[in-house]
């Protein structure tokens, strides 16, 4: 089953607002990892302590998740592209059947691979300018 989570993209203030969301809806973060923190990418110091990722379950059914933006690197902020919708199916055939679906007709922005992360992973907005992510989680061996 895809589970579908609210992801929020900040410019420079994430940890400020997932701090601040935190405070309202209680629990722990799962997961906070900043910029400077991802291998292989030259980071200018300026941008290394913005946030990479980080996700705060709200319910049982759903996580916020968040990140900052990277002016510097051709990502801007602008009212619209500050929300993607999330849907985290359990396989990588389910994750590309989406991916291929709701891409269609729009523009990618990353396609689906595997991330250094552990996920498979991908983002585009559709054609009718909607933001998305795909992002498959390994499955545990049976």
């Amino acid at each position: 089953m895809t589970k579908m989570n609210p992801y929020l993209n900040f410019d420079g203030n994430c940890k400020e607002a997932f701090d601040f969301y935190k405070s309202v809806f209680g629990g722990d973060f799962l997961f906070v990892g900043r910029m400077g923190d991802a291998p292989g990418m030259e980071i200018s110091e300026e941008y290394k302590d913005r946030i990479m990722h980080i996700s705060l379950p709200i319910s049982e059914h759903c996580t916020l998740m968040g990140s900052d933006t990277m002016p510097g690197y051709g990502q801007v902020l602008n009212v619209g592209n500050n929300i993607y919708i999330s849907l985290h199916p359990d396989t990588k055939t389910e994750a590309d059947r989406l991916f291929n679906g709701l891409s269609a007709g729009g523009k990618v922005e990353m396609p689906m691979a595997d991330q250094f992360w552990g996920s498979y992973f991908g983002s585009f907005t559709d054609r009718f300018g909607v933001n998305w992510m795909i992002n498959c989680e390994p499955q545990p061996a049976k």
